[in-house]
């Protein structure tokens, strides 16, 4: 008898019909890919509409896996919080006293802010929350930086609404399905966000790098001078992002531009709040009657 280590998978009708079935997958696979190659390259539009119907499919289970994977990640963070709850106390007691004064002094500021506004008539845009949704993946591996969202056209999410999570401004959308939506996140290289400096308001742009990092450029200056650490908002310029949402942080000083990391991480985000425009640009007009 031949030892096993010699025997040919026709020895085993298993085996048989193991590796037939791997070569059916093989070429099953190639030609879908073929398939998708095509119509990505000759048909956009057909080849967007399969991608977020692929998506309406996926999330759901993805989804499902985010949150069971929370639910096991949320057991050893509470073991830790409870051990360390104590000592945050303390020091959260502590820090309330020093900045009791701090607050006072920030109150009256809003106090006098709201009178001189209110004086001047200013009128405040907030744009309205569409949906608050769950982030379920992210790409983290290749050039191109985009977040699926589960909601989509049934929720209310349209292409071009800006997405921002606690910590800042995450994107904005790109392609809406049914259910599912896909987001540019503002480190991708087609993302450009208008900026401002939060200490002197200096205008500048947030360009994606497509690393998870952002490139902070001067506008209509030159030898402008960026701190370690100066921290960038929103401007409000385009009409598409609301003043004021904290963007990136400047890693190292530079001039002119300079690399920031990003506020709000989409890997590290549970859920993102959809927001409509902040000055939704006007109707186009109707069709001039041609003349018989």
């Amino acid at each position: 008898m031949a030892p096993a280590r010699d025997r040919r998978t026709g020895f085993s009708r298993r085996r048989q019909y193991t590796a037939f079935l791997g070569y059916v997958l093989a070429v099953a696979g190639a030609v879908v890919g073929a398939v998708l190659l095509v119509a990505s390259t000759f048909n956009p539009p057909a080849f967007s509409a399969l991608r977020m119907a692929v998506a309406s499919v996926t999330t759901p289970v993805a989804t499902g896996l985010d949150v069971v994977a929370d639910a096991v990640t949320s057991v050893p963070r509470a073991i830790g919080t409870w051990f360390r709850v104590h000592g945050e106390n303390a020091d959260l007691r502590a820090e309330v006293k020093r900045t009791r004064a701090i607050l006072t002094t920030a109150r009256t500021i809003a106090y006098d802010n709201r009178r001189l506004r209110a004086l001047l008539a200013v009128r405040e845009r907030t744009p309205e929350p569409v949906v608050t949704a769950r982030l379920v993946g992210s790409t983290a591996s290749s050039g191109r930086r985009f977040a699926l969202l589960n909601a989509g056209h049934m929720q209310g999410v349209r292409p071009g609404m800006p997405v921002r999570g606690p910590e800042g401004l995450v994107g904005r959308v790109l392609e809406a399905g049914p259910i599912a939506a896909r987001v540019l996140l503002v480190t991708d290289p087609d993302s450009l966000v208008p900026v401002r400096r939060t200490r002197d308001g200096m205008p500048a742009i947030a360009a994606g790098r497509g690393d998870g990092r952002v490139d902070i450029r001067s506008v209509n200056a030159t030898n402008v001078r960026f701190a370690q650490g100066d921290m960038f908002v929103t401007s409000g310029t385009g009409g598409l992002y609301a003043p004021g949402v904290p963007v990136a942080q400047v890693e190292r000083a530079g001039a002119d531009s300079v690399l920031a990391i990003p506020f709000a991480a989409p890997d590290g985000l549970d859920f993102a709040v959809v927001e409509r425009p902040f000055m939704p640009l006007p109707p186009p007009p109707p069709p001039r009657p041609t003349a018989p």
